[in-house]
């Protein structure tokens, strides 16, 4: 038999922040920042749908007249994800918009004699309960009157979200797959993880005191999933990996805030990825400013994370993540 061919991988993720629209020129923005990048499969949440021509055929067409050629699926207006890739798709776009799960799309590309399954994921945003130990509802976005520290009391409120239905169906999906494909789920979980928020980090970001160990995160790694960003980084206090808020320079510091009174800086953007020996991380990059919003203002950068930096204008209010797999 022979030898499979060794090749990287890139896998970019981002929230492009209703399509780009927050920022001047934003779908041009978000092309110019995918072709720096160069990434093979882009993943996107927050597709609004804004016109009858869509977000994935728009990207694609203004990709391709400035010299980059990506295949994309057609959108799915009861999703707000997409994906678009340097490889074709496996199927047509009318079999991949038969889609069951809540909140991700699933789509399947062969690449370089490899089947890999992708699922671009963008998760419930209400009952954002990290906000509960910073003093702030995760409904109304209002202040408390005190800080919610009680673990069993933020889980309770989390477990109200969708979130953790929405990963569920995605293991039980992958469970039907066959295990001789790679399979990487990427997406805005709007959920931190427990591997952030840990008797490490338990006294700093406003995390009050609190060990949380948050639904999701803990699902995908008793089904086998990893983190990509926490195997190339596992320490959460050198290198947080904070994907929300972002510092944006051409948007209003108020519009990047949800929680002006607190640190609210959390890890919620992702590339999971399960565990099969053909498939390692060699590097993860966060794309974005370098700066964070901490209390309303401008936090210039206090981490170790290793960044890539926007070519211009940043289309979003989050950070995006490039990791690069080696596949063997």
């Amino acid at each position: 038999m022979a030898q499979q061919q060794k090749f990287d991988l890139k896998v970019f993720q981002i929230n492009i922040w209703h399509e780009g629209t927050q920022v001047p020129n934003g779908l041009q923005v978000i092309a110019e920042e995918i072709i720096d990048k160069d990434p093979d499969i882009v993943l996107f949440s927050e597709i609004k749908h804004r016109t009858d021509t869509g977000f994935i055929r728009q990207i694609i067409q203004v990709l391709k007249a400035n010299g980059a050629t990506y295949y994309g699926k057609g959108n799915n207006e009861n999703l707000d994800v997409g994906l678009i890739s340097k490889y074709p798709l496996k199927f047509p776009d009318v079999e991949q918009e038969k889609n069951e799960l809540p909140a991700v799309s699933k789509t399947k590309i062969s690449i370089k004699g490899r089947d890999f399954i992708f699922y671009s994921a963008h998760l419930d945003y209400t009952n954002y309960a990290c906000y509960l130990p910073r003093g702030y509802d995760g409904v109304t976005w209002k202040k408390l009157p005190a800080p919610i520290n009680n673990n069993e009391e933020v889980l309770t409120a989390n477990k109200l979200s969708q979130r953790d239905e929405a990963i569920a169906a995605v293991i039980s999906d992958v469970e039907k797959e066959s295990k001789n494909q790679l399979i990487i789920l990427a997406g805005d979980f709007n959920e931190p993880s427990h591997l952030d928020w840990t008797e490490a980090t338990k006294d700093l970001f406003d995390h009050r005191g609190t060990v949380i160990p948050w639904h999701c995160s803990v699902m995908l790694y008793d089904a086998g999933f990893l983190d990509a960003f926490r195997v190339r980084f596992p320490n959460p206090v050198t290198h947080p990996g904070f994907t929300f808020p972002s510092y944006n320079k051409d948007v209003d510091i108020n519009k990047l805030t949800w929680a002006p009174d607190v640190d609210e800086r959390d890890r919620i953007d992702y590339i999971y990825y399960l565990q099969n020996p053909s498939i390692q991380v060699k590097d993860v990059h966060v794309v974005g400013p370098v700066e964070t919003v901490v209390r309303a203002k401008k936090q210039d950068r206090d981490s170790q994370d290793q960044f890539l930096v926007p070519k211009a204008v940043w289309p979003t209010d989050h950070k995006a993540l490039l990791a690069t797999f080696e596949i063997n």
